[in-house]
């Protein structure tokens, strides 16, 4: 694991202070006498399969984990070669279990450490497939399918200390206020000479401390694919630049995940 990884997923043991405080922390990869059945209570969000994945060696566990996000993502040329080169960046990937506080549950993370020691990635437990569905049925279903389809490998994923993708039992409270924000906007919000209706924006993103999202549109549709936007509450307004604007979520995510600069 990298330096920031250590860094970040360590408690408050000495005089450097830590990027986020923890009361204690599980490298499940690195615990291996850890049973199942004690994990269970210890942690109950814990995917079985993440639990048998921490037991694996490195190589083997960046080789699962590549050909779980290549089959689980529709195919598009471009973003299954890009998966294939980010998995050959990284020197490890971990199964960490967190606990804020000594009386808090034990979270879970998968943890993507990047070889050239630029960052790290990490990303929640995924989501059922009852629970994606029961998702796009509420928003009419207009969640596009490869946002579907990564629920499935993670329900929140984020860059370093990003806040990143919106975890889905957080997305219909913060849909309902960035909602109510757009509809008390002195002004129409337009995006290329059409009114946006504020219900057309579905927030999937958040960027850490800047209050902006990177939000589905229902305008930018194309067939069964719904494009992306950004949206920055200080500035009050869409951009479509081109670094901005996606055709689909897919290219989002490569766009996010190639950033291992910053």
């Amino acid at each position: 694991m990298n330096a920031h990884v250590q860094r970040f997923y360590r408690k408050y043991i000495d005089e450097e202070a830590p990027i986020r405080l923890y009361h204690e922390v599980i490298p499940l990869h690195e615990t291996p006498g850890l049973k199942w059945d004690a994990l269970t209570h210890l942690a109950p969000a814990l995917p079985k399969g993440w639990y048998e994945l921490a037991h694996l060696k490195v190589s083997d566990r960046i080789e699962f984990l590549r050909d779980f996000w290549l089959s689980t993502l529709p195919f598009v040329p471009h973003v299954h070669a890009f998966l294939q080169s980010y998995f050959d960046q990284l020197d490890d990937v971990g199964v960490y279990l967190t606990q804020l506080h000594f009386d808090s549950p034990f979270e879970c993370e998968i943890v993507y450490s990047l070889k050239d020691g630029s960052c790290f990635y990490h990303g929640s437990p995924p989501c059922t497939l009852e629970a994606v569905e029961a998702l796009n049925r509420e928003f009419s279903d207009v969640l596009p399918p490869d946002y579907c389809a990564f629920l499935l490998i993670h329900d929140g994923f984020s860059k370093h200390t990003d806040t990143g993708m919106i975890r889905t039992r957080y997305l219909k409270e913060i849909y309902r206020q960035l909602r109510a924000e757009l509809a008390s906007l002195p002004e129409e919000l337009q995006h290329q000479g059409r009114r946006v209706d504020p219900s057309e924006l579905i927030p999937f993103y958040e960027s850490f401390g800047k209050k902006a999202y990177q939000c589905f549109y229902s305008g930018m549709r194309s067939g069964d694919q719904v494009g992306n936007l950004y949206y920055s509450t200080q500035e009050k307004q869409v951009f479509a630049l081109e670094n901005l604007a996606f055709a689909s979520f897919a290219d989002w995510l490569v766009f996010y995940m190639e950033g291992v600069g910053g």
